[in-house]
């Protein structure tokens, strides 16, 4: 059997996990059990894989199995932003290939209708709202991506509005930004409050266990998983676990860990409400890929979320917590310094999985395992319709979204270490030195 040297270890500081409606836990796995599909990550990916198998199967055994608690890992770590637009940033315009760039709209906005569909349905509490995204900017690299963009999405047929700096008081309540571009199709959302009502609402032949890391894996006509307190057997393997993948001897050397970290405000009292201003809900995406990503949410606490880590394990690192929010908070003074006051209450890590050509893997990774992998910070929307799509293939369905995730060429390659860590530690200090005021 093949041993798995890491397994998931998210700090326990995470607003979105803490605030979200409890719920009580499945219990881990004991003893021995068989399957027809076994599911590993219950986030965004996992949670939509196993629906969706069950649907496409009804008389199959569909087992999910998370490390750790539904809405603790990467899927509640998020900043809440489900958007509907593509974003290279690659290209001049931000847009790229327009018919690429019109398969990332089709994805995603088939994932929000995905999400609004099942929140109406089971009556999820997750605070989503309909309420747009603000993509602002203080320095000139960060306005001339806003004008960039405005280009981009105009030749895309999309809706945008430059919102200028005299005007932004009125929508956000801070006179920081020079410059917001405003697109109306994001949703926000509570995230971990999703994925924990996702997980409330399985059909009744999927099998959630909870706090149950898979420790080693055999794989053959039979795929054999053990854990701490039992064994799996089952026909069919799909990974939804983003660079815990490589674990499992697939993508090694092409995933990307990076943590991005979070702070969350205490909720604003009624006096700071009125001092702030603005709309009652907003989202904040930067200009800069380094700079700070703000909500305003509808409970009225405010959250700021930059800071980066290159954790080669995916594990958290709960030491960089208190410099980090050392950080945010000059951030948060500098956008809002009429509210002296306001107490951080949570401070967090999360990961993403990124690849450094900036794709995913959607297919098979070898027989009887397949695998929907790597959002590269969008999992919120690619990773719910790529579990769904990939449920789909596997049930013999083709469209032309499956065409085209499938038609990716995956993950490349990184450099071997040392200078894996090297260069991207380099580039994450250099990107967060240049975001200056963005940060």
């Amino acid at each position: 059997m093949e041993r798995i040297g890491s397994t998931p270890a998210d700090d326990n500081g995470c607003a979105w996990f803490h605030l979200s409606p409890n719920r009580l836990p499945k219990p881990s796995l004991s003893g021995r059990i068989e399957a027809d599909w076994v599911v590993v990550g219950a986030g965004f990916t996992g949670l939509s894989a196993a629906r969706q198998l069950a649907l496409n199967f009804p008389n199959d055994h569909i087992v999910l199995v998370e490390a750790q608690e539904v809405g603790y890992g990467a899927s509640g770590r998020n900043s809440g932003f489900m958007i509907d637009l593509p974003h290279d940033i690659g290209a001049a315009d931000y847009i790229g290939d327009i018919k690429t760039a019109g398969m990332h709209l089709k994805l995603n906005l088939a994932a929000q209708n995905i999400i609004k569909k099942l929140v109406s349905d089971y009556n999820i509490n997750c605070q989503l709202e309909p309420a747009g995204k603000y993509q602002a900017a203080v320095e000139k690299r960060g306005l001339a991506v806003l004008e960039a963009y405005k280009s981009g999405l105009e030749k895309l047929g999309q809706t945008c509005e430059i919102i200028e700096e005299q005007d932004i008081p009125d929508h956000l309540g801070t006179h920081f930004y020079k410059k917001a571009l405003y697109t109306p199709g994001t949703l926000l959302v509570q995230p971990a409050a999703v994925v924990k009502g996702l997980a409330n609402n399985l059909p009744s032949n999927v099998t959630l266990y909870e706090y149950t890391a898979i420790t080693a894996v055999e794989y053959g006509k039979k795929i054999q998983l053990q854990t701490d307190q039992g064994s799996i057997s089952a026909n069919k393997l799909v990974l939804t676990n983003n660079a815990f993948a490589s674990q499992f001897g697939f993508l090694k050397g092409r995933l990307l860990p990076i943590f991005t970290y979070a702070s969350m405000t205490r909720v604003l009292t009624e006096e700071e409400q009125q001092a702030l201003g603005g709309k009652k809900t907003w989202g904040i995406i930067p200009a800069d890929p380094f700079g700070s990503t703000l909500r305003r949410t509808p409970d009225n606490r405010l959250l700021v979320r930059n800071s980066f880590s290159f954790n080669t394990d995916g594990r958290s690192k709960p030491h960089l917590l208190t410099r980090v929010a050392q950080r945010q908070r000059k951030s948060f003074e500098n956008r809002f310094p009429i509210l002296p006051k306001v107490e951080f209450e949570y401070t967090w890590g999360g990961s993403m999985c990124l690849s450094r050509n900036h794709e995913s893997f959607f297919g098979e990774l070898a027989p009887n395992v397949y695998g929907a992998l790597c959002w590269n910070g969008l999992g919120t929307t690619k990773g719910t319709i790529a579990g769904t799509l990939l449920a789909d293939w596997l049930a013999g369905e083709r469209n032309e979204l499956i065409d085209f995730l499938i038609s990716s060429p995956g993950p490349n390659a990184n450099p071997p270490q040392p200078f894996l860590s090297l260069g991207v530690n380099l580039n994450l200090t250099m990107g967060q030195c240049r975001a200056g005021k963005e940060s």
